[in-house]
């Protein structure tokens, strides 16, 4: 495909996660997943393998590398969002116990220091977790830094979602995200300012289940569990998709809105670790690193959603 694009997906699945991969595998997709990385975040390493594994089988990726990877953060204490994803990680659908797929018997963060190294330069990072593997490639092997095409990540936010100044991607590793943010390679940023724009409500749901195939019955008993537990926890009249954005964007940028800015992780700060200071009108002067998003075009965004999930049907 000429338009196709190399991927690696480091991942935390998490209900936004699974929906991610599997938009990434659909058929509209124009990219091509070279691996599946996994990290601690929104459940304990290995459920968070074992995860991504059942959702390659649900979504037909049987011959894409899972390979595990950091089981905590670079240097604090492991934070996982129970609350938010239950006790599986993925609870609401029924899962398989025992995937098709195994593990890779190579650690996360070799492969993708193997597969940047052996790349042209046009190997894409989407990390939609904690950025622990990411840094801790970058520490391993720095050559792989100038040959990242680009990091095309969730995280942060001008407001957070743990703790009033911090997203949860970002808190749980903000060293590593301060290693990743500086590292000079080209970052494309999906906070909560624009994720939580990418809201599945009730009506959303209702839509979802006319298309009859077993991955969009599995993405709405998915979206039923996220939607009541953002409402319990948040508040919130629906489940933002946080993760899916990444993958839309790189299906069709012109879903999204994005500047280009300075964002600063902060790591010290009592009331604020973990925050993004995100320089929206340049104060600082300091040189910009990141691209923004900041607007998401709703109805574009699950057009194309809603294409991906029709496509598992052919």
């Amino acid at each position: 495909m000429q338009n196709e694009k190399r991927v690696i997906l480091d991942c935390d699945p998490g209900h936004d996660d699974a929906i991610s991969i599997i938009l990434a595998a659909s058929k509209v997709s124009l990219l091509k997943i070279e691996a599946i990385t996994t990290v601690a975040g929104n459940a304990e390493v290995e459920k968070n393998t074992l995860n991504a594994l059942r959702v390659c089988d649900i979504a037909g990726l049987t011959d894409v590398p899972v390979a595990q990877g950091s089981p905590k953060p670079l240097f604090k204490k492991r934070e996982i969002a129970e609350e938010i994803h239950g006790e599986t990680g993925l609870d609401g659908p029924v899962l398989p116990s025992e995937p098709v797929n195994k593990p890779a018997q190579q650690h996360a963060v070799d492969l993708i220091i193997n597969k940047v190294m052996e790349s042209d330069g046009d190997l894409t990072l989407v990390p939609t977790g904690p950025l622990t593997n990411i840094a801790l490639a970058m520490i391993m092997e720095p050559n792989i830094i100038p040959k990242i095409n680009e990091i095309v990540l969730m995280g942060g936010g001008t407001f957070g979602n743990w703790t009033p100044a911090a997203e949860f991607n970002i808190y749980v590793d903000a060293e590593a995200a301060k290693i990743v943010f500086e590292s000079g390679v080209p970052i494309t940023m999906f906070g909560l300012d624009v994720t939580h724009q990418a809201l599945a409500t009730q009506e959303t749901v209702n839509e979802l289940s006319k298309i009859d195939n077993p991955v969009s019955h599995f993405v709405v008993d998915l979206l039923k569990f996220f939607i009541k537990t953002n409402h319990d926890v948040f508040g919130m009249d629906g489940g933002p998709i946080h993760d899916a954005c990444t993958v839309a964007y790189l299906i069709d940028t012109a879903i999204f809105d994005v500047k280009h800015v300075r964002v600063d992780i902060e790591t010290t700060g009592e009331l604020t670790y973990g925050m993004t200071c995100v320089d929206t009108l340049g104060v600082t002067k300091r040189t910009p690193n990141v691209n923004f998003a900041y607007q998401l075009n709703y109805d574009r965004f699950w057009n194309l959603f809603k294409k991906a999930l029709k496509s598992y049907t052919n």
